[in-house]
């Protein structure tokens, strides 16, 4: 018995390599009110819809073409105001220092140039609202699709041995 007792105990340890599980994407269940929904956010503040889809890198840029558009608005605007108070002033009979060398067919040209490149930055920020409102619900329309790997579409070219030409082929995947 005393042989026993002065016996090791051995023990010895494996790794065990483990396999990793495939990272299943997390698949939303569909919504069929998301695109309404995201539409009517970015109708409501621009770029919330944006938010609302997560594509967060979006909202600067909503915000940035808004912000340029009514900036030039805003600058037109008051070049127009200031050629149309000239006009006026000249019609008066009144002289501007500014405008002196200036005559007033320029002015009135000038005052027309003006109010076109209001009216037409007017349009293109409405544009672009409306573009920030389409980019909402189109986005929340494909992120209802199911993009996997289980369903994919391979094309293939295969050299052939004997010859060396190309051998075209393609593969259609679909598991279960």
């Amino acid at each position: 018995m005393q042989s026993q007792e002065n016996e090791e105990l051995k023990v010895t340890t494996e790794e065990v390599a483990v396999k990793k599980k495939k990272r299943e994407k997390k698949i939303r269940p569909y919504e069929p009110l998301a695109p309404a929904r995201a539409a009517f956010y970015s109708a409501v503040l621009p770029g919330l819809g944006q938010a609302y889809t997560k594509k967060y890198w979006k909202i600067p840029i909503v915000y940035a073409a808004i912000g340029t558009g009514v900036y030039s608005y805003l600058w037109n605007n008051d070049q127009y105001n200031r050629f149309r108070d000239a006009y006026k002033r000249r019609l008066a009979g009144f002289t501007d220092e500014e405008f002196q060398n200036i005559e007033t067919e320029t002015l009135l040209s000038l005052q027309d140039r003006y109010r076109r490149d209001q009216e037409l930055s007017l349009l293109i920020t409405v544009g672009i609202y409306l573009l920030n409102i389409v980019d909402a619900n189109v986005t929340a329309h494909l992120q209802q699709y199911n993009i996997t790997e289980d369903l994919s579409f391979k094309p293939k070219i295969n050299l052939n041995d004997f010859n060396a030409k190309p051998n075209y082929g393609l593969s259609l995947n679909y598991s279960f």
